[in-house]
């Protein structure tokens, strides 16, 4: 059964930075057959596809063309093996309404994620971070469609090619799968993952009362930290992160470092430095300015905020004025987060 396909859909409602933009196709895909049928549908009109998720992590800079497919696909199954636990989450499910239900089963691993917008799919191919942890690291497996054939595929954590804010799905495969399920491992046991030290100030309080410190413990303190430094999208519509933090080497942190010892970074395995985008932001002066219906949060210099009305032009705009300012100043490049649709 061919799912509703519907002409000239707002997309505003449909994206957490509340940018109008029009879809010229739309339709809500529930199961397999349905996505079959949405991608025959644009295949026979030789159209472009847009899947779309939660919204979290895009910018609309403009209408989009052709089909908007809204992966609406939902199911949580387990399974309970050697000490661990593997759960298969639909794309289209919640991640953090998920978090919490895996802490409520008593599968561990996912609390220092709490809080973290968007649907499982797109988590994915974001291997979203947050507080120690990378879906990366506790990843198994995904099943993902082929656009073109419908069929599907599967794809373990090495083929995923997992990497800082990054997969294969956001560049050799970008565009050619719309992820169906992912499927994580979580353990039996609380495995604590305290070492950030924002996380580690607040667990340093609660042991000092001589409380325990539980899994869901730590998914409340994380929903703290995250609540006192990010906006709420559905109060203040914002994408989160706008920037990545930039990696840079080893010779370029010495560098600033001598320039600015009060500069945080954080020592990668290779030898790289990782250096907050929000630090460099706000050196730069632009935590808190306003350009019309767009501003750099005031209280989270990474975070661009739409005050009402505002395009997806001027959003991108601002983000330009924000990475020349830092490249100038600190000769980094910053990289955009969300990804960019439309014209």
């Amino acid at each position: 059964m061919t799912p509703t396909i519907l002409e000239k859909v707002s997309l505003q409602s449909y994206n957490s930075l509340a940018l109008p933009a029009e879809a010229e196709y739309f339709c809500s895909v529930e199961n397999h057959s349905d996505l079959l049928a949405a991608l025959a549908f644009a295949r026979s009109r030789d159209m472009p596809v847009t899947p779309l998720g939660g919204g979290s992590n895009i910018v609309l800079a403009g209408d989009i063309l052709g089909l908007v497919i809204l992966v609406n696909l939902k199911g949580v199954s387990s399974r309970l093996e050697n000490g661990s636990a593997y759960i298969t989450f639909g794309a289209g499910e919640n991640w953090h309404d998920q978090v919490q239900h895996c802490l409520q089963q008593g599968w561990y691993g996912l609390e220092n994620l709490s809080l973290i917008p968007g649907n499982m799919g797109a988590a994915a191919i974001q291997n979203i971070g947050a507080y120690g942890v990378e879906l990366g690291d506790l990843f198994v497996s995904l099943t993902a469609m082929n656009r073109l054939s419908g069929e599907l595929v599967e794809f373990d954590r090495a083929a995923c090619e997992f990497g800082y804010r990054d997969s294969l799905f956001k560049n050799a495969a970008r565009d050619r799968y719309i992820i169906v399920d992912i499927c994580l491992g979580l353990s039996l046991e609380p495995q604590l993952n305290i070492q950030y030290p924002a996380l580690q100030a607040l667990v340093d309080q609660h042991l000092a009362t001589g409380a325990e410190i539980t899994p869901e413990l730590v998914s409340t303190m994380v929903c703290q930290i995250r609540r006192e430094k990010l906006p709420d999208p559905s109060i203040t519509p914002n994408a989160g992160s706008f920037f990545k933090n930039p990696v840079i080497s080893q010779a370029k942190a010495l560098q600033l470092a001598q320039q600015y010892p009060q500069m945080p970074r954080y020592a990668q395995a290779n030898g790289d430095s990782k250096v907050p985008a929000g630090w460099l932001i706000e050196q730069c002066g632009f935590k808190g300015l306003q350009r019309g219906p767009v501003a750099v949060h005031q209280d989270q210099a990474l975070v661009l905020v739409n005050l009402g009305g505002a395009s997806g032009a001027q959003v991108l705009a601002l983000g330009e004025e924000v990475r020349t300012a830092v490249l100038e100043h600190f000769e980094i490049a910053l990289e955009i987060e969300p990804r960019v649709y439309g014209a």
